[in-house]
């Protein structure tokens, strides 16, 4: 199944603040919990995911700092910020609104469509 590109999009910042409210992670952690979370149907890219962590910086929902790996590679580490936790809070608030609506209409269509008055 691919997933259209616009839902990947609106999904993406909650996602990811989503994610690093579990704890710091970096870029390829983030990547593969992504992966993890969708049972592998989501595929994200470094050309997708980095400049979504640069957006989420400059905005003040994510912090940044470098650090070593067990290998010895440096690597940039990712959290976030209290900023970062209200917006994820406000976008959980959003995305209930929308799931909630998406559900109803759904429902309603899988039951069989009322008969019109006076067409029956």
């Amino acid at each position: 199944m691919r997933i259209e590109k616009d839902l990947v999009a609106a999904a993406a910042t909650p996602l990811v603040l989503g994610i690093l409210a579990e704890g710091d992670l970096y870029g390829y952690a983030i990547l593969k919990r992504v992966g993890e979370l969708s049972g592998g149907r989501m595929q994200w890219t470094d050309g997708m995911l980095y400049p979504l962590l640069h957006r989420l910086e400059r905005l003040g929902y994510v912090s940044s700092s470098w650090g070593t790996s067990e290998a010895g590679r440096r690597r940039k580490h990712y959290s976030i910020t209290p900023a970062g936790r209200e917006a994820l809070a406000d976008r959980q608030e959003q995305w209930n609104v929308v799931a909630g609506a998406l559900r109803q209409v759904w429902q309603a269509a899988q039951r069989p469509p009322a008969a019109a008055e006076g067409w029956a």
